[in-house]
């Protein structure tokens, strides 16, 4: 079993930023992925941004150009840098790992989500 907690969320003011973190536990030599999700009331569960183990990364279009993922394998954490923030980022972003075994898309645990809110 792998537990991930994310922590950074909070409120700011539309251009400004924030950093989340999400810390990895368990059995953290199965993950081959991390990422984030995000999801805003009466809305599907977006796909943000990811990272593989061999530094690969993906993006939102809605997110390229001010968002940025990395990884701090030493830690087992996960970072999600949110630059140029927008109103329409609001959303409770969920951390997520991916087992070695599971197909490309496919996650396998979650985190408890941290919520994002952006002002206008």
């Amino acid at each position: 079993q792998v537990q991930l907690v994310e922590s950074g969320g909070g409120l700011v003011q539309a251009g400004g930023s924030l950093r989340l973190s999400c810390a990895a536990s368990g059995v953290v030599y199965s993950i081959n992925a991390m990422g984030w999700y995000r999801q805003d009331p009466g809305k599907q569960r977006e796909l943000v941004a990811s990272i593989t183990n061999s530094g690969s990364t993906n993006y939102a279009d809605s997110v390229k150009g001010r968002f940025t993922i990395s990884r701090d394998n030493a830690k087992n954490t996960v970072y999600l840098q949110m630059n140029s923030l927008k109103p329409e980022d609001t959303a409770v972003y969920y951390c997520y790992a991916r087992g070695i075994a599971t197909s490309p898309g496919g996650v396998n645990y979650w985190g408890k989500g941290t919520l994002v809110t952006v002002s206008s």
